[in-house]
């Protein structure tokens, strides 16, 4: 793979979109992305802990935010090792840094609510759908099922930002290639990531529904990504700047997960501040007695996120080419000069913080409501099939539904059939906030 390629600032189906004087395309992108509807939604998105008042844990736009700081770190890092190295450009360099920045602004935009809880909540009901064989879900053809059942919210992301979004105009947001490329952890549909070979750190998931097949294949070969398979099969090598973007995720939320820990009390700040010195080293000199235990703990944040940072460029460097040959097969942190302290705190995570008591009650809670939202909606869908898909005559006939899209103001254009029709149920139910999706279960179950 080569830059003058990877770095394509073409626009998604607009690939000849000229670059504004001084406003280069990741700049542009990063403007679209913030100001979207989807991004603005995230700060009502669960992160690790479901609905929590507590203002200091974080939700997905402010991991977001962050990710997009320690991408853009990232990027100067290894652009700058690149340039030095006669890799790239200086030009280049800066793309690089933008580039990654952008992706990682975007990478969470399709998460539903509930955080990943919630993403099993929605491949759980279709699951049930499928194997009962009725209604609108039953009908979606056995090919088509895994990418429902696997619900995947990197699949959704890319969907909403090619599609959706920007009046769901030909390629919706209107993405730069690059921002794109960098953005697609997983480049595969579902249907090519069960016929191909198994083993590739791309394949771990999908990352692109059936519906924008096409689209990601503009993408991928605008890019010049390393194609692998053919017809169905065929699935694309990641862009190497996705290396970084992933990177910059699992810096952000190894490390603020265990700070949040520490807020909400499932871990003691001790313990918070032992494991980040794992990655940080102690420091030289003893902390200032006025120091709060609480700043401590940010002390030791903010040199664990500057040491990891350090340590994944140095495990890109190291890999480079395997990483541009296609051929790098992991994690830059799970390979990096970090790794062992990456794994205690993987290991603590799963231990402590993901089985927390208060998590786990709302991650049951979460997932009644996702399944009484989906249940009431489905039956809206199902109405509709029996207009034949027209949807001015169901509003026509189904006073009660036409009352509930307007409450809820469901899109309901596009739909052509069931495939379709349950892309719009899942778009819909995956972009509420944890808050919104509890509002409308309680509005269809009459608790109000």
């Amino acid at each position: 793979m080569q830059w003058d390629r990877l770095l394509n600032p073409g626009r998604l189906c607009r690939p000849d979109f000229p670059e504004a004087p001084g406003r280069p395309a990741y700049l542009q992108d990063y403007d679209r992305i913030l100001f979207s509807e989807p991004f603005r939604r995230l700060a009502q998105k669960t992160q690790v802990h479901p609905l929590y008042e507590h203002d200091h844990v974080h939700h997905r736009m402010i991991h977001s935010l962050e990710t997009a700081s320690a991408g853009r770190s990232l990027g100067v890092l290894a652009g700058q090792a690149m340039l030095d190295a006669g890799y790239i450009t200086q030009a280049q360099r800066d793309v690089v840094a933008g580039t990654i920045q952008a992706a990682c602004l975007v990478h969470d935009i399709g998460n539903p609510p509930f955080g990943h809880s919630g993403e099993d909540s929605i491949g759980q009901w279709f699951a049930a759908q499928f194997q009962s064989s009725t209604g609108v879900a039953g009908a979606i053809p056995k090919a088509q099922q895994a990418e429902f059942e696997e619900f995947e919210g990197n699949a959704q992301g890319f969907r909403i930002a090619a599609r959706l979004e920007m009046a769901r105009r030909e390629g919706g947001m209107r993405l730069s290639y690059a921002t794109l490329g960098a953005f697609m952890k997983y480049p595969c549909t579902a249907e090519a990531r069960q016929l191909a070979e198994p083993g590739y750190v791309g394949l771990k998931k999908f990352g692109v529904f059936g519906s924008e097949a096409t689209l990601f294949a503009e993408v991928a070969e605008a890019l010049g990504l390393r194609a692998v398979g053919a017809g169905a099969a065929k699935c694309w090598r990641r862009h190497p700047l996705a290396f970084l973007v992933e990177a910059a995720d699992d810096i952000c939320y190894r490390i603020l997960d265990l700070e949040d820990a520490a807020t909400v009390g499932d871990l003691s700040s001790q313990q918070v501040i032992d494991c980040l010195e794992e990655i940080a080293g102690k420091p030289n000199r003893a902390d200032d007695p006025m120091m709060t235990v609480r700043e401590i703990v940010s002390m030791r944040r903010a040199g664990a996120i500057h040491q990891a940072i350090e340590a994944a460029v140095g495990a890109f460097m190291d890999n480079y080419d395997a990483i541009m040959a296609g051929d790098f097969n992991d994690g830059l942190m799970e390979v990096s000069s970090k790794a062992a302290a990456f794994d205690q705190m993987k290991e603590i995570s799963n231990a402590r913080i993901f089985t927390a008591q208060r998590k786990t009650e709302l991650e049951i809670a979460g997932r009644q409501v996702i399944f009484a939202v989906l249940d009431h909606f489905h039956g809206l869908y199902r109405d509709l099939r029996a207009c034949d898909w027209e949807v001015e005559t169901f509003l026509e006939q189904h006073g009660y539904w036409a009352k509930l899209v307007r409450a809820v103001d469901l899109d309901l254009r596009g739909i052509t059939d069931e495939y379709t029709a349950m892309h719009s149920l899942a778009d819909f139910v995956s972009g509420m906030t944890d808050r919104y999706a509890v509002k409308v279960r309680d509005m269809v179950a009459g608790r109000i």
